[in-house]
C-alpha cells in the first residue's frame, strides 16, 4: 500500500491514459510506474490471549459430581460465566479431575 504524500490518502493503480500510474482519488497527485514494484512486509502475529483465565482459572475451581466422556471419571472442576444475554442461562465450564479433558454445558 503506498498513500498520497500531499493528502495522506491511500493510492490506487490507474490506467486512464494508457500507462500505469499511483493516483490519488482525493487531490490530483500522480505517480508513473516505470518498472514493476513488490513490497512485503511480514507483520507479527499478537499472542492471544486466554479470556476464560487459562490454567490459572482451574486453580481455584470447585469440583462437583460429573461424567467425563473420555474416562469415565465421576468427579470434576467448573466453574459458570455468563457468556450470553441475562435472559439466558449461564455456562458451566468442566474440566475431568482424573485426565483434564474440558467440555462445556449451556
Amino acid at each position: 500500500m503506498l498513500f498520497c504524500p500531499t493528502c495522506a490518502n491511500l493510492l490506487v493503480i490507474s490506467s486512464e491514459t494508457g500507462y500505469n500510474k499511483w493516483a490519488c482519488n482525493t487531490c490530483p497527485y500522480e505517480f508513473p510506474i516505470a518498472k514493476q514494484m513488490t513490497s512485503r512486509t511480514r507483520m507479527k502475529r499478537k499472542e492471544v490471549d486466554d479470556v476464560l483465565g487459562g490454567d490459572e482459572m482451574w486453580k481455584h475451581a470447585d469440583s462437583t459430581d460429573a461424567s467425563c466422556d473420555k474416562c469415565n471419571n465421576s468427579r470434576a472442576f467448573f466453574y459458570q460465566l455468563q457468556i450470553r444475554s441475562a435472559d439466558e442461562p449461564m455456562t458451566t465450564f468442566y474440566r475431568c479431575t482424573k485426565c483434564h479433558y474440558q467440555w462445556r454445558e449451556n
